[in-house]
C-alpha cells in the first residue's frame, strides 16, 4: 500500500468516526482514534506519523519493542498502548514501553504490574478487559466479575483504572456487548470505553465508545503470520 493509500485509509476512518459521532449527538474530538500497527513494519507506521497521527495499538510487547523504540526517538509525543494480553513476564518490558496498558484480565496482573510501576516510578493508566460473550479462548474477566475486579485494581492494587476493554465475538452482532460494556462501566464508574474495531467501530461510537481500535481499516489487510 502506498503512502497516500495509508492517509488517505486515515481520513476515512477519522471522518467516519466523526459523522457517527454527530449522528449520536456526540462531540467527535471525544473519540480517540487508536491506529492498531500490530504485524507491520515501522516503514508502514512512518507515513501516518508524518500526517500527525500519534495513538496506536500493539497486542505484543516484543515485537512493539522491536520497532517502536527507535519511532519514538522522531516522534516523542506518540501515544502507545498494550490492546493485546500480557504474560507476567514481560510486565516490566510492558510498563517501560506503553503509555496504556488495555489488557488488565486477572489478578495476577493487576498485582505484577502495579509493582513493576511502583519499581520503575511510572504510573500508567489501564483499562479492565471484559469479555463480554464470555468465550473460553478469549481474555478478559466475566461482566459479572468486571466491576468488583476493577474496584480491587484501583483499590488494593493502586493502579489507575481509566475504563473498559471488550472484544465482542466474531459470530455475533456487536451492539449488545458494546451496550453491556458502557453499562458496566457506569456501575464501576468509569468513564472511558475502549471498544469497536475496523468492521464496528461506528456502532461502537454510537453506543459510547471514547476510543476505537482500527487496523485494516487503515493499513490494509496484515501479513500472513
Amino acid at each position: 500500500m502506498t503512502d497516500t493509500a495509508l492517509t488517505l485509509n486515515l481520513e476515512e476512518v477519522r471522518s467516519r468516526i466523526a459523522r457517527a459521532a454527530r449522528e449520536a449527538e456526540r462531540d467527535p474530538g471525544e473519540i480517540a482514534l487508536i491506529a492498531v500497527s500490530k504485524m507491520f513494519p515501522a516503514e508502514r507506521i512512518a507515513p501516518l506519523l508524518q500526517a500527525g497521527h500519534r495513538d496506536f495499538g500493539e497486542n505484543r510487547v516484543q515485537e512493539a519493542a522491536s520497532k517502536w523504540p527507535e519511532l519514538r526517538e522522531r516522534y516523542e509525543d506518540v501515544v502507545l498502548r498494550l490492546i493485546g494480553p500480557l504474560q507476567s513476564n514481560k510486565a516490566a518490558d510492558a510498563v517501560a514501553l506503553f503509555d496504556v496498558i488495555e489488557s488488565v484480565d486477572r489478578e495476577k496482573i493487576a498485582r505484577v504490574l502495579a509493582a513493576e510501576m511502583e519499581k520503575q516510578n511510572r504510573p500508567l493508566p489501564v483499562y479492565v478487559q471484559v469479555n463480554t460473550g464470555e468465550e473460553p479462548q478469549k481474555a478478559g474477566v466475566t461482566p459479572a466479575e468486571a466491576v468488583t475486579f476493577a474496584k480491587r485494581c484501583r483499590e488494593e492494587h493502586g493502579l489507575a483504572v481509566e475504563g473498559l476493554m471488550c472484544i465482542p465475538p466474531q459470530d455475533e452482532p456487536p451492539a449488545p456487548h458494546f451496550a453491556l460494556l458502557h453499562e458496566l462501566a457506569r456501575e464501576a464508574g468509569l468513564l472511558k470505553l475502549s471498544m469497536g474495531m475496523s468492521a464496528d467501530y461506528e456502532a461502537a461510537v454510537s453506543l459510547g465508545a471514547t476510543s476505537v481500535r482500527v487496523g485494516s481499516g487503515i493499513f490494509g489487510e496484515r501479513p500472513p503470520k
